[in-house]
Parts: C-alpha cells; structure tokens; sequence
C-alpha cells in the first residue's frame, strides 16, 4: 500500500453537491471536515493532501455553501462540509447550509470520522458544541485540530490544548491535537488519523480518548 502521505496526495476534486441526493452512492468510506467558517479548514485540507489549491480558499470566510467530495481511490473520499459562522448571506441560505449539514451528518452511512477544525484562540464556540453534541449521539469518533497554533507561543497553545482536553475528558471518542497549516505543524499525527479511519477495521468498543500525543505537545513535526 501507498504511504499515507502519497495517498493523501493524490485527491482529486470529484463534484459539489447542494443537496444529498446529489452526492455520490452511500458506499466505501467518507471522512468529513467541518469548521466554523474562520477555522482555516481549506488551509488545512490543502496542507494535509500536499496540494497547493485542492480546496479553495476565500479572502470572505463562509463562501463555501456546498458539500465538496474529493476521491482518493474507488472507496475512499475526503469531505468538505460547509463552514459555518461569520458569512454574511440571507438567513434563508444559512437555513439551507445547516439543514444539508444536518443531513449529511444523520444519514450518511458511509461516514468513519469527523475531523473537526477549531481555531485554536477560540475553541468550543457554539457551532463546535453542536457538531461534537450531534458526534456524540451517534458514536461518531471526532478528530478535533485546534488551528493556527502558530499563531500562539508554545505555552499558550499547549495550555489551550489541555483544556480542552479537560473539557471533553469523559467522552471516549474524541482526540485533539495543534495543528498549524503555515507551519506544518501537527501533519504527521493528522495522517496516522486519517490512516487510522481509512485503512483500520472499525473498533467494536469505543475508543479511548487519544488524549495529548507527542506532536501534541510539541510545536512542530
């Protein structure tokens, strides 16, 4: 099997979907990024796959209003789900961004993980706790990256990561970690997720909380 990283690599944009019935068939394995519109999650899918310009990235956070599906092989996706939280349309396209959300989220069987972006100067907003709220209810493990961890000095940023470690110490499927896109920070732990979700037979019995890692700790790779 390819490494990770070349496997990353070779994502290609495969379609936009407005709706679910758009999306391809309900079949393989999807794992799901979402964010708060502000969240650096384009940065991050680019940094994370190595591409420069797989996801786009707006000057205006919350542009992005639909479901973007990007094929690693016949069986595997990367999902790119709409941000949400500081873009400025009419209320009746907000309404319509967070129904196909919650739609994609509740039905999508093809679904192993969700990789939850949080800046890491402003973790646990509102839109973090419903999407963990809803990962909860349905036993769906969370890899949370606190971004834009350079943006921070070590100890602030690793401050910021235990707590919210200790926030959500007592639910079973949660991981987190500081990650950086300008930086590269954290990519190496980002992939042995992805790995993990693409590659690893689901677990019968839930798992345990990843906790602080190494490159968790640490300010870069």
């Amino acid at each position: 099997m390819k490494s990770i990283n070349n496997f990353l690599h070779g994502a290609k944009f495969d379609k936009s979907a407005a709706k679910l019935n758009q999306l391809p068939a309900d079949e393989g394995i999807e794992v799901a990024f979402a964010g708060r519109s502000n969240a650096g999650k384009s940065s991050a899918l680019n940094t994370i796959t190595g591409q420069n310009k797989l996801a786009r990235i707006s000057k205006t956070p919350g542009r992005t209003q639909l479901i973007n599906l990007f094929t690693l092989d016949s069986e595997r996706r990367l999902v790119d789900l709409p941000g949400y939280g500081y873009a400025k349309v009419p209320e009746r396209v907000k309404q319509h961004w967070q129904q196909l959300l919650d739609s994609y989220l509740n039905q999508r069987v093809s679904l192993r993980g969700l990789i939850l972006l949080m800046d890491v100067r402003h973790p646990l907003k509102e839109f973090d706790q419903i999407m963990l709220e809803w990962a909860i209810h349905r036993d769906m493990p969370v890899h949370i990256l606190l971004t834009k961890a350079d943006k921070l000095k070590n100890g602030p940023a690793r401050n910021t990561l235990l707590t919210v470690q200790k926030e959500l110490a007592e639910y079973q499927n949660i991981s987190l970690q500081l990650f950086s896109s300008h930086k590269k920070q954290g990519l190496a732990e980002a992939h042995r997720k992805l790995e993990q979700w693409f590659f690893e037979a689901p677990k019968k019995s839930p798992l345990s909380n990843g906790g602080l890692t190494e490159e968790g700790q640490d300010s870069g790779n």
